[in-house]
Formats: C-alpha cells, structure tokens, sequence
C-alpha cells in the first residue's frame, strides 16, 4: 500500500471584522483580555496600521477606539447610512378628466413615447407632456434599515486602496488581500516553491457564495436600467462566484494547475478545503491554495435575508432585551449562539489557508500550524424547507470525528478536541446543531466536548464563515485560549448540554494535549460540511513517524529562517511598510512560450509531464 500524501497547513491570511488573519491578529482581537499584554498590545497595533491610526502602547483612549471600530457593531457610513437608504417608490397618477401635465428636457424622453403621452414643443432643448389616465411613476425617497448590525472589516481598513483596484468588487478587493497576506504568511518566497513544485500541481479553491453583488458587480448590473445608468463592461465578468480563484491565479499566484470554486451556501469554505485535501492526498497536487470571500453588506442583500426572517433586526434585539423602540439595542450583542436569540448577523470575510504535501513541508523547512485531512459533505434527502435544517449533518459530524479516532485513538478524541461550531444565532440552529453535537458527543464516549462559537464576535460571513473558523482554531492552538460566546450570558432552555461544555466565558486549554478539531458548517438548501483538522502537536508527530531523525533536523533548521521571514513581514505590516500583491499585465504567456509533444508540454522552460498509467489496466482495450 503506497502512503498518502498529509496535507499540512503552512499559511493562512485573509481579512474579517476582527483584523487581519496571518499572525493571529484576528484570533487575538476575539480573546482579548485573555492572553498578555504584550500579546494584546501588538494586535492592537495591528489594528491600528489597517485603520490608518496613530496607536502608541499604553494609549488607553487610542485601544478603546480601536476596539469599538472592529467586530459586530452598526453599520458605518462606508457601507450605507442606515437611516438613509435609497429607493424608489411606486408613485400611480391619475388625470381625473384633467392631464398630468409637467416639462421635460427633450434628451430626456424616452426612446419609446408611451401611447398615452401628449408631447408639445416648448422650445428647442426643452417639451411639454401631458397625460390622460394614469400613469406610474417611481419617486426617489429614503428609508431606515431595520438591520442595522453586521460585522464589518475594521474602520478605515478599504483593501481597494492598497493596490490599484481598477473598480474591484469589494469581494474580489478582498480575495486579493487574503491571498496576498497568505502568501507572505508562508515565510518562504513563492519563486521558490515553484521552483521545487511543477507547474501543474499547484490547485486554487476559493470562490463566493453569494457572487460579487455590490455596485461593482451583478449589483450594479441589475440595477444600472432600472436607475438610468448605463451598464458597463465589467459588471458582468466581475459578477462570477468563482472569480475569487480567478484573480488569485491571475494577479497574485500566476497559478497554471488546477482551479475552480464549488458552492455549498455557507458551507462553501469547506467543499472547496475537500478538493485541496483531495488534490494533495492523490497526488493530483503539492500546494493547494484554499478560500472563501464575502461581501454582502448591501442594503439589497440584508433586505433579501430580512424578509426570510434570518436576520437579527433591531426591532427582534430590542424585544429580547426588552427596551422602549426609541432606544438603539446593543449592537455588539447582535448574534448570540445557543442563547435567547432572534436571527444571524451578516459579515463580510476573505480568508485563504494554504496547503503543501507533507514531503514538500519538510523539503522547505515550512511552519506547521496543522493538517486538514478530511471533509464531509452530506445532503439533507427531502425536505419541507429549503432553508430549514436537515438529518446531514449528523453524518458529516459522525464522520469527522470517526475520521479523528482513527488517527488520534480514542482516548485522544475524548480528551484533546474541540469543535467549533456553526453557531449562527438563530433560534433553529441553536436547537439542531447543539443537539446534533450533543448525540456526536454521547456517540464517541466524549465527555464535555468544548463548543466555540466565533460568529458572536465577527458575525455570519456566508460563504466564508468556515474559513474563520479554521483560521480562528490555528489562533487557539498557538495561543492556548478558546475565545468565549461573550455576546451571551446564558444558554436558552432548549439548547442541548449533554456531553458539551459551551464556552461561555474565554477558556484555556493545554496546547500540548490538543489533539484535533472538527469545523462545523450548515448551509441552505442542506449543505452540511464538517473537517477533521489535526493540531500542531498531532501533526508533528505523525511528521517524526514519517521522517527520520535526520530529516526532522533539516527541517528545524530550514524552518529557522522561514520564521523570521514571516516575523519580518508581520513587523512590516504593523508598522505601515507592508504591501499586497497584485501583479497585473506581469509575465504574461502566449502561444511562443508553449511547446508541445506526446510526452510533454513545456510551458515558459517548465515541464508538464503527460506520462500517464491507465487506473483500469484490468479493463485495458486492445491495441
């Protein structure tokens, strides 16, 4: 039996409402008060370099203002006002035996005169039009939200200003900073991995749940006719859910292998984390770059998820406190998992996590932060509602932990977990899912599985929502502290406790004996997806079973520069020297750089093997 290939995670980066991923900024924002001050101390100054503030240690006033500007909070005016939002309200006329009667510009008129429309000459530029009967109208007007808490990136964080954004979706804004900050996260130049890996065994996941729907995107292309604007060329290719991948491959990797998104709702992260898993298991890949990016804080998004009744409106926030209409409802305690609650809270995230084969790893001296080693995926069956839970998730939470047991034993999934919930804040998710984790639990003999909860702190991001899971659960095993639900100060009555220990207030944890994790994901429609991920010391220790005595001090010692790459870029980003990158019209191929054979395609001096085995030799045709 030939040996599998472990996919090691060597990076990650990205952004959400609690800062920047690489160097466990964002982990750090959420346990905050738990670890040392120095520890604290930096990640605000983390946060002060995104935001373009002046930050100085000890600045109590300063890390107070930096606080109150990152996770859930109400919505700012970069987004929208939420006291003004634009709309147009239908406006029916009607002439009661005397014409609407108004002047208009001539270029104004519509290409098509309605039938019953009157129009005389007032002057050359300028017409007179009456009306008989009625006629609708659309009158511009304004309303209030009545959602108006989400988790926003950090206050005057705008990634579109840090390279040249050309019109950018926010979405795709994003994608290329989480892509770019995972790369440097690597510590390890990515010249140089390509140099070790071909050019064909590189993979790229990453897409969109909801597409690119700002103004930018499908947003400003539904809209462009319906306001009198005209719609542009980029609208359309821009719209596309998996154009995340695209950019990374087109203006930060220069990626030739494997690519694409596959959708889950917000599940998304972890179907496209199976296919890199996948990729480096067979053998298909050596890297896999996996991600997810959301921006869906629109006034049109948020109505959309408003009228399913899945958001925490104000109104709902204000009845669970019971506080007079006239009183803002506290927006940091919009969404409260597996408590009294009343909808999720919407966020916008990029986050990319990289992978390398285990043999690769050890060749470039990489950083260890664990292994992804397995993602399930299972349907619902048939349902009443689309969006309404299912029985999936019971088998993609049986088997990732059975996944676990087999590489940690049973006594390992018993005492070094963690299961990091989906944790949404809607009082349907809070009943299912803590059932469903409570039976996992009673099924493996698990006694107080510790549950986090991180959506209380940077709210729902969708399609992304997984991915700060997982980049969060690397914080926990570096840091030792899993963040608590702080947005909840009891659980509802018809949570489930059984075998579970919710973590209600910040909870440390011996890092040694942490042994995996499994990332819990339920999205619409039923698309349950749950990962197994290794933790360091797990991994490490399969990578000393593997490798000899020898080989793992070679890579102590590759892995002593690499860590002060990564450091260097870390100091870089915090002091304002950092930079995302973006390479556009840089290095481009055409048909001169390609050359082909029957063994061969040669590509820029680099070459794609075409030596291929047949997998069903026992059913080979006849020459």
């Amino acid at each position: 039996m030939s040996l599998q290939r472990l996919p090691v995670i060597v990076g990650f980066g990205g952004i959400n409402s609690a800062g920047r991923s690489s160097g466990h900024h964002a982990y750090c924002r959420m346990a905050d008060g738990a670890l040392p001050e120095a520890r604290q101390e930096r990640t605000l100054a983390s946060l002060a370099a995104l935001m373009g503030r002046e930050y100085t240690p000890g600045d109590a006033l300063g890390a107070r203002e930096l606080r109150e500007h990152t996770l859930i909070r109400r919505i700012e005016s970069s987004h929208f006002d939420p006291d003004w939002i634009s709309w147009n309200q239908r406006f029916p006329t009607q002439s009661n035996g005397q014409p609407v009667t108004f002047h208009l510009r001539r270029k104004d008129l519509p290409a098509v005169i309605p039938e019953d429309w009157k129009v005389q000459d007032v002057s050359v530029t300028e017409v007179r039009v009456e009306i008989m009967g009625q006629q609708d109208f659309l009158l511009p007007t304004h309303r209030v939200a009545e959602v108006q808490a989400a988790g926003q990136l950090p206050s005057g964080f705008e990634p579109g200003k840090l390279y040249p954004s050309r019109s950018h979706p926010r979405g795709l804004q994003m994608s290329v900073f989480a892509a770019s900050d995972a790369l440097q996260s690597l510590g390890i130049p990515w010249e140089r991995v390509m140099e070790t890996v071909p050019v064909d065994q590189v993979s790229v996941y990453a897409g969109s749940a909801m597409g690119q729907l700002d103004n930018a995107g499908a947003g400003g292309m539904v809209k462009a006719r319906y306001l009198g604007q005209k719609v542009t060329s980029k609208y359309c290719p821009f719209s596309f859910a998996e154009m995340p991948a695209d950019f990374i491959n087109a203006y930060v990797l220069g990626n030739l292998g494997t690519t694409g998104a596959t959708l889950g709702a917000c599940a998304s992260f972890l179907y496209n984390l199976r296919h890199g898993i996948d990729d480096i298991r067979s053998g298909r890949a050596r890297v896999a770059f996996i991600g997810g990016a959301e921006a869906p804080i629109t006034p049109e998004i948020m109505e959309g998820y408003s009228a399913m009744g899945a958001l925490a409106s104000d109104q709902k926030l204000r009845g669970l406190d019971g506080i007079a209409d006239d009183q803002a409802p506290n927006y940091r305690r919009a969404c409260r998992p597996f408590s009294d609650n009343c909808g999720f809270t919407i966020a916008e995230s990029a986050q990319m996590v990289v992978l390398f084969d285990d043999a690769l790893a050890m060749e470039l001296g990489a950083s260890v932060y664990g292994a992804a080693t397995d993602v399930f995926v299972n349907a619902d069956g048939f349902k009443k509602s689309i969006a309404g839970p299912g029985v999936g998730n019971y088998i993609t939470m049986a088997k990732a932990v059975a996944a676990a047991r087999a590489i940690v034993g049973e006594r390992g999934i018993r005492e070094g977990g963690l299961v990091q919930a989906h944790g949404t804040g809607t009082p349907q998710n809070r009943v299912t899912e803590s059932h469903i984790l409570s039976e996992t639990a009673r099924a493996f003999g698990i006694d107080a599985w510790p549950v986090a909860a991180l959506k209380a702190y940077i709210g729902h991001s969708l399609g992304a929502a997984s991915g700060d899971q997982l980049v969060s659960t690397l914080g926990i095993w570096e840091h030792g502290v899993i963040p608590g639900i702080a947005s909840i100060d009891h659980l509802a009555d018809d949570v489930y406790t059984d075998h579970l220990a919710y973590c209600m207030e910040h909870r440390e944890i011996d890092t040694d004996a942490a042994r995996y994790a499994v990332i819990n994901s339920k999205g619409f429609g039923g698309n349950n997806a749950s990962a197994t991920v290794l933790s360091p010391v797990t991994t490490r220790a399969m990578l000393q079973a593997r490798y000899s005595k020898s080989q793992w001090q070679q890579w102590e010692a590759a892995n002593e520069s690499v860590c002060a790459a990564r450091q260097q870029y870390d100091d870089d980003m915090i002091a304002g020297r950092g930079e995302v990158i973006y390479r556009f019209d840089h290095g481009v191929l055409g048909d001169a750089d390609v050359s082909l054979s029957a063994d061969s395609v040669q590509v820029a001096g680099k070459t794609v093997s075409l030596a291929m085995a047949s997998p069903w030799a026992d059913m080979q045709v006849a020459d």
